[in-house]
Order: C-alpha cells, then sequence, then structure tokens
C-alpha cells in the first residue's frame, strides 16, 4: 500500500502519475480538507473535489480544477437575487455538493461521502479528509484581519500580506478512520508536491497524523513543490517565509524535517542535492514537471525507488 498526503493540484497530477506506476487500488491518498467551507448552504471540499475530477478523467483541462464542459445557469441566477459572484459553483460541481451535504446531514461521515462520490467518478484510490471534523484553515493578515483560506486566496486572491496561518479546530479534530492505519501499513508514504503551508502541514496539525508518519515503519520520500525557486501553482511564496521557510527545494525539505527520509526536486535545483542531504533525506533530481502524463508517471517510480532504496 502506497500512501500519499495530498491537496491540491499538485497531488493530483502525482496521483496521476502514481496510478500509472502501481495499481489504483493500492494507493490511499490523505486529503488536506483546511480549504472546505460552507457556502449557499452547502458542504464544499475542494481539494477532495480537485483530485476525484482529476482522477476520473473529468477535470477542467484550462483551469486543472472544476468539470470540463462547465455550465453556471445556477450562478448567473444567484446574481439575479444579488449573491456575490467571488465563489463561483459550476452546475455539475454543484451536484456533487448537494449530494455530499444532504448525506452528511444524514448523519455519514465525509470519509464514507467522499468514498461516494470518487466510486460514482469510477476513482479506484481511496480518498479519505484527514479529518471528518470540520477543521478551517484560517489566515491572520498583517492588517489584523481573520479570513477563511477561500476568503484569502479566491475572494482577495492572495493580496494581503499574511501574519500568520492556523489551521481552526484542529485541537478538537481527529484523524478520519482508516487514515492512522493507512500511515502505519504503507510501504511507503509519500508527500505530494503540495503547498506546504495550506495543504501538508494541515493535514499534520490533525492530531495523530504526524505521530503516526513519524513512527511508521515506512520510508518518507516528499517531492518538491518549488522549481527554480519558483512555485509551479499558488501561492506557497507568499506563505513559506511565514512559517519561518526559504522559498526553495532545500527550504521545503528543511521545512518537513526530520519526517523525509527522501526528498526528490527538479532536475533545475540539482546544485541543491548535497544542501538537503546534508540535513538528512537523500535527495535525488529529476524532472518534476508534471504538464506530461508520462513525466507524471516517471517522477512516481523515481519516488518509490528512493523509498526502497530507503528502506535497504
Amino acid at each position: 500500500m502506497y500512501t500519499v498526503l495530498a491537496g491540491g493540484v499538485g497531488a493530483a497530477r502525482f496521483l496521476r502519475g502514481l496510478t500509472a506506476a502501481v495499481p489504483a487500488d493500492e494507493v490511499v491518498a490523505i486529503v488536506n480538507v483546511g480549504d472546505d467551507l460552507t457556502r449557499l448552504g452547502l458542504r464544499i471540499c475542494p481539494d477532495l473535489d480537485s483530485i476525484t475530477y482529476w482522477l476520473g478523467g473529468v477535470v477542467h483541462p484550462a483551469q486543472q480544477w472544476g468539470r470540463a464542459d462547465e455550465r453556471f445557469t445556477v450562478a448567473e441566477e444567484l446574481a439575479r437575487f444579488g449573491h456575490e459572484p467571488w465563489f463561483t459553483l459550476g452546475d455539475r460541481d454543484l451536484a456533487v455538493h448537494l449530494h455530499r451535504t444532504m448525506r452528511l446531514r444524514e448523519g455519514a461521515p465525509l470519509s464514507v461521502v467522499s468514498g461516494e462520490v470518487a466510486r460514482a467518478f469510477g476513482v479506484d484510490v481511496r480518498l479519505l479528509p484527514a479529518t471528518d471534523d470540520e477543521v478551517a484553515t484560517r489566515i491572520t493578515t498583517a492588517d489584523g484581519r481573520d479570513l477563511h483560506f477561500q476568503e484569502y486566496w479566491v475572494r482577495e486572491r492572495a493580496a494581503p500580506e499574511v501574519a500568520h496561518v492556523r489551521l481552526a479546530g484542529a485541537e478538537d479534530a481527529r484523524p478520519a478512520p482508516g487514515v492512522v492505519e493507512a500511515l502505519v501499513d504503507a510501504d511507503a508514504i509519500l508527500i505530494a508536491p503540495s503547498n506546504p503551508v495550506v495543504s501538508i502541514d494541515t493535514i499534520l496539525a490533525v492530531p495523530g497524523i504526524a505521530e503516526a508518519v513519524r513512527t511508521s515503519p515506512a520510508p518518507v520520500v516528499g517531492v518538491s513543490p518549488i522549481i527554480g525557486g519558483e512555485v509551479v501553482r499558488g501561492m506557497a511564496h507568499r506563505l513559506l517565509p511565514v512559517v519561518g521557510a526559504e522559498v526553495s527545494a532545500a527550504g521545503v525539505a528543511h521545512h518537513y524535517g526530520a519526517l523525509l527520509d527522501g526528498w526528490v526536486i527538479d532536475q533545475q535545483d540539482a546544485e541543491l542535492r548535497d544542501v538537503v542531504a546534508a540535513a538528512g533525506p537523500r535527495c535525488v533530481a529529476t524532472d518534476t514537471m508534471m504538464d506530461d502524463p508520462a513525466v507524471a508517471a516517471a517522477l512516481a517510480r523515481t519516488c518509490l525507488r528512493l523509498a526502497e532504496e530507503v528502506r535497504r
């Protein structure tokens, strides 16, 4: 079993590659839920949905999130009533949120509902939310405002200077059923090239998950989300300095610290291999830009080989 800590498009692309390297039913993805929010009375899980749409082959090819062939009839009608359009939901996407919200109100936990949604899209990877409890990534801005992550990222386009990031509700949350077991029993634990601060750290903030990663006998191998000192997508460059991390492949490795046994960086950053290795994890450089599915599959195989080397 291969267990992946996952959030966002980077994780979705990596998981697509991993399922080309190993059978999909041998993969478990533990997915960030700090981005989740309630909008128009509906529970929305952006990372779970993006990964589902990617693996199900229905993601919007240009956006790399949301549904392909999407329509926005409902959103256009809602605008008639004065609803703010900052977080727009497409018609096909709404069906997923309606199903999820209905099932949650019936008492089904998010982990069960996520499995239902994955199966509906033909996804064989087991998608587990980090927790069934409601948690939320909160951004404290330099001017003193407390924003939900989606308000910061979507509504304000990551423009405000950030003073602090936290996962609200984490102290009372518990790992979703199967999460700890997927880490303890894994053949390898892989950290996807996701945003370290608001995807991976928010998974590890759920009590019990970081400890399960640390104590698992499985090798832990991560992929850098930084290539040539630049982010591939998103706003990690705005948030890494907030947690005291350098915006570089080596900086992210140092941020994860003792969790890592292996670290995969892009070939553009090959000169950093010794810097990373001096801090502990074995480090290899390869092509990590996963625009081509074949590159994603090759990257996954590199991670698995590195995990095996660490194990030996």
